[in-house]
């Protein structure tokens, strides 16, 4: 991505997207999420392009709403795409920061976690939740 891309990304995922750690899975530890909802899905097939992830369709809640979509972009190549927008956000900036610089610090490799690493995994989970509150 060119760095006009970068920004135009950052400043939707600003507006539009959520920066989260979370379970996909029971079994799982938390995990980097990056997601964009979105009605337009010209936009997010745009941004998948240049990012990857995964694009789905919502469904309506009732019928006079719009269609609606939401890219996904989970673990590494959330790190990597927040890594690349991360000078650029504004709003989502500190969850971005946290996730680019501690992530891989809390994350056991094999998933193998002794109980001080699985402390310091849940206490960033918690962090990252605090900024996300409104």
């Amino acid at each position: 991505m060119v760095a006009t891309e970068k920004a135009y990304i950052a400043g939707i995922v600003d507006g539009e997207g959520s920066i989260m750690l979370i379970r996909h899975h029971r079994n799982e530890t938390h995990s980097p999420t990056v997601s964009i909802a979105n009605n337009d899905l010209h936009l997010l097939k745009w941004i998948k392009e240049r990012t990857g992830g995964t694009l789905v369709s919502k469904r309506k809640r009732k019928k006079h709403h719009d269609s609606s979509y939401m890219l996904t972009i989970r673990q590494d190549r959330a790190i990597r795409f927040l890594k690349e927008i991360q000078p650029y956000l504004i709003i989502k900036q500190p969850q971005a920061r946290l996730i680019v610089e501690e992530y891989k610090n809390v994350t056991h490799r094999a998933g193998k976690y002794d109980p001080d690493m699985l402390l310091r995994k849940n206490a960033l989970v918690r962090k990252i939740r605090l900024l996300n509150q409104r």
